[in-house]
């Protein structure tokens, strides 16, 4: 009692999934709700969410959830969680203009109930109190959370940077150092950056630089960012107005967020200036600029697919320019790199952020980072949002600006910090990942993802035998069928070997009279399996169907 917990169900040590909780006797605030996207070896997976389970043991403690911004890391779970515990949503307009749209997708939006905020909204409950201010990021509405408890606040920067020349709103720093000359007790921070020296570009140099490559562009240009990069798209319609070209936009997500930027006023975009994808063959070549999603190299994204040749609608032709305004996500360099190779093949002229000022991030680097630790001035700080590394680095850019290295904690997720103005502890609470499989939520388990493994690395081999197990008798087999593991027809002889040995097994077993079908399965995998491993040096997944007939 008394204590506050602070943890996270995602978000540690890891790049997405973000859900930070702080807790306080009775009751429960929630700081985001977010995906990530599955590693190489989840096959089939389409993504990966945070579990709730104990979420849902406390559900009469929570008071809601409250979004920073409406990056999918942060808010893409969010309809997977609602199914299993519903609480109230509260984010600023941008946000819930995307969570509603999930929400709709999944059919269950009337049943939550949705709360827009601004910088000075207000939550008071009984212990806990929900304040805000307004940081810059990659897309607008984007919140710092102040929670105060009875044993001080407890800060949550969101993503951030310390932008001096925005696109939009500007840091509220006037409010953040308001904060840090109250009684704080713990500041949450974001580390994506805390590698990077010095400080982030500005997004209005990175609209600069678009709307020159813009301005000496012959052909058609195609754009590729981060659908969510609202204020990005907005430089590019800006700049493709003043070169008098028209914009077509082609992607799901990039459509969606068009649609909802345009409805809310983030996206002004003149009439008749907004064409059909279809309608680009209409115009020349020099009065077309398409924006699309892609820009990490996602096999069905649209770039991806225009550079692969298999769009229905956009070729690359010689003139054109490929602008790609965005940095690999880590694990995505490869992709990335595939696809602008491709486009090269085709012959368009590709500009990326490695080479042009193109892109900036939305994330604070070194100096950003420590200059909100000087703001908030925590009695402990807990470094969030980022891979090991990154964490640590922070870390140490907190012990630089004065915080004494026994307040400062590095977490794993289900890690919780119980913490009072005078000691902290770190115990654990239930923490783990959920995967979302296609409809499928939750089903897919370490057992299935080690079969695809396996099925993946070396095949299947499916032994059919047909048995008459009155009088002892194989009726019909057994057949090989191979899948993943060898060509049947280059491979016959050790197919027909391995049918043999199959064949003499099963046979010796009929004359000891074994009825036990897991057994028989059992000295069919033993003889089978040690055979091909020796001709081949692989072990494929050997699945033995027997019929009695």
């Amino acid at each position: 009692m008394g204590e506050v917990k602070i943890f996270a169900l995602g978000g540690l040590g890891e790049i997405g999934k973000n859900m930070y909780c702080v807790e306080y006797e009775d009751e429960l605030v929630v700081i985001d709700c977010g995906v990530k996207f599955p590693e190489n070896e989840m096959f089939g997976i389409d993504l990966v969410i945070p579990d709730v389970s104990y979420l849902i043991d406390n559900r009469h403690k929570i008071k809601g959830m409250f979004l920073t911004h409406g990056h999918e890391d942060h808010i893409g779970a969010i309809p997977f969680v609602m199914k299993q515990v519903k609480m109230p949503i509260y984010g600023g307009r941008l946000t819930l203009g995307l969570v509603k749209a999930k929400l709709e997708e999944h059919r269950i939006l009337s049943e939550v109930e949705l709360n827009t905020i601004h910088e000075d909204s207000v939550y008071t409950f009984d212990h806990l109190s929900v304040s805000f201010f307004r940081t810059n990021h990659s897309i607008p509405d984007s919140f710092g959370i102040c929670i105060d408890t009875p044993e001080g606040k407890v800060v949550h920067t969101g993503d951030f940077k310390l932008d001096m020349t925005p696109v939009g709103n500007s840091t509220e720093f006037a409010k953040m150092a308001k904060i840090g000359n109250s009684d704080v007790l713990a500041l949450l921070s974001d580390s994506t950056n805390s590698e990077r020296p010095g400080f982030t570009m500005s997004e209005r140099s990175v609209g600069e630089g678009i709307a020159d490559v813009v301005s000496k562009a012959k052909g058609r240009i195609i754009l590729a960012t981060f659908a969510s990069n609202v204020h990005r798209l907005q430089q590019v319609v800006e700049a493709a107005k003043a070169q008098n070209r028209k914009v077509a936009v082609i992607g799901r997500s990039m459509e969606k967020v068009f649609l909802i930027g345009q409805e809310l006023g983030y996206i002004q975009i003149p009439e008749g200036m907004l064409i059909d994808i279809k309608a680009i063959d209409n115009y020349a070549d020099n009065q077309v600029l398409i924006i699309c999603t892609g820009s990490q190299g996602e096999p069905m994204a649209a770039l991806t697919r225009i550079a692969s040749g298999s769009h229905r609608t956009v070729q690359i032709y010689p003139d054109d320019t490929v602008i790609i305004s965005a940095s690999p996500i880590p694990g995505n360099t490869i992709n990335v790199s595939r696809t602008i190779d491709k486009l090269f093949r085709a012959g368009a002229n590709v500009i990326h952020g490695s080479v042009f000022d193109i892109h900036a991030s939305g994330h604070g680097s070194s100096e950003e980072l420590k200059l909100m630790l000087s703001f908030i001035r925590p009695r402990y700080f807990i470094p969030i949002h980022g891979e090991y590394r990154m964490l640590k680095t922070h870390s140490k850019l907190a012990m630089q600006v004065g915080i004494e290295e026994q307040n400062i904690f590095i977490m794993d997720n289900g890690d919780c910090l119980r913490c009072t103005r005078e000691s902290a502890t770190v115990g654990k609470v239930p923490a783990g990942v959920v995967l979302i499989d296609g409809s499928g939520v939750g089903d897919v388990g370490n057992i299935v993802l080690r079969d695809r493994k396996h099925l993946a690395e070396d095949g299947l081999i499916v032994v059919v035998v047909s048995v008459d197990m009155k009088n002892f008798k194989i009726l019909t087999g057994p057949d090989l069928v191979s899948r993943g593991f060898v060509y049947v027809r280059g491979s016959e002889s050790l197919i027909q070997e391995a049918t043999v040995l199959v064949k003499q097994k099963l046979l010796e077993s009929m004359e000891r009279k074994v009825r036990d079908w897991s057994e028989l399965k059992t000295q069919i995998n033993e003889v089978l399996k040690p055979f091909i491993f020796e001709k081949t040096g692989r072990n494929p997944m050997i699945l033995t169907i027997l019929m009695e007939v």
